[in-house]
């Protein structure tokens, strides 16, 4: 009886150590750009090159910049109707719809309650998650209202890279993986173990290390290695059962399937 249970305990760790999300290529294509921001489900692609924004379509291309702000530190089009660009050494977000005009600029150098921000993405409504350097906390930011609607306790860690939906926010530190609900609550915290940047969809994670990508599902913290082609992965994302990986001017496609 020992044996047995012994054996079934055995068998059950080799299959769970195996347990695996196979990438599966799709088509590869040439593509120079220094920053792919997104792709959405109709191929409409969304990229930085030399601190212009570009939305690619099969009818047209149109562009964005703004050369008084600098280098566009990052880029977010999760909303396509208000895409978000930060400016870090101006301290300076602009917002702009989705044919890439300006619909707002915020300054947090001139807001009445100074914020020396490091990191931005999406949220609800019209909101922006902001990373305040000064006080370590994540906030939720009106930018109509200019008022903070939801913060977190101070963040211990240097913060490695941030990526949110209309639900959550989901911070990389050196430390820790946090999540975060739109009440500034944490949701999960799980030690980082060498991740370096994430990618989420449909609140499932991706976390690059090296050259490698793991998958973290849901309500869970099993992290699952991804199997690809070993390649030098610049950048990565992940749309709905899509995996693009770009690398060495050449943009990947894989289909994953998510449980």
């Amino acid at each position: 009886m020992k044996f047995t249970l012994y054996l079934f305990l055995i068998v059950s760790e080799l299959i769970f150590s195996q347990e695996y999300i196979n990438a599966k290529l799709h088509k590869n294509s040439p593509f120079n750009a220094d920053t792919i921001v997104s792709i959405d489900n109709f191929g409409t692609i969304y990229y930085l090159k030399n601190n212009v924004l570009y939305k690619a379509s099969n009818e047209k291309t149109i562009s964005y910049n703004n050369l008084q702000l600098g280098d566009v530190t990052s880029a977010n089009a999760f909303n396509p109707l208000k895409i978000n660009l930060f400016y870090k050494d101006f301290n300076t977000v602009i917002i702009l719809d989705n044919r890439l005009a300006e619909i707002y600029k915020i300054d947090f150098s001139t807001l009445s309650e100074y914020k020396n921000v490091s990191h931005i993405t999406t949220g609800h409504d019209n909101t922006l998650w902001i990373f305040n350097q000064d006080s370590q906390k994540l906030e939720l930011f009106d930018y109509k209202t200019k008022s903070i609607r939801a913060q977190t306790t101070p963040i211990q860690s240097t913060l490695l890279d941030v990526k949110s939906n209309y639900n959550y926010c989901y911070l990389l530190t050196q430390n820790n993986l946090y999540i975060y609900n739109y009440f500034g609550s944490l949701v999960m915290k799980m030690k980082n173990d060498g991740f370096t940047e994430l990618s989420e969809t449909n609140e499932n994670i991706f976390l690059k290390k090296g050259n490698s990508l793991f998958y973290i599902k849901k309500n869970t913290k099993n992290i699952i290695p991804v199997l690809i082609p070993d390649l030098l992965i610049n950048q990565f994302f992940v749309t709905n059962e899509t995996l693009y990986i770009s690398a060495n001017n050449i943009l990947y496609e894989f289909k994953i399937k998510i449980d």
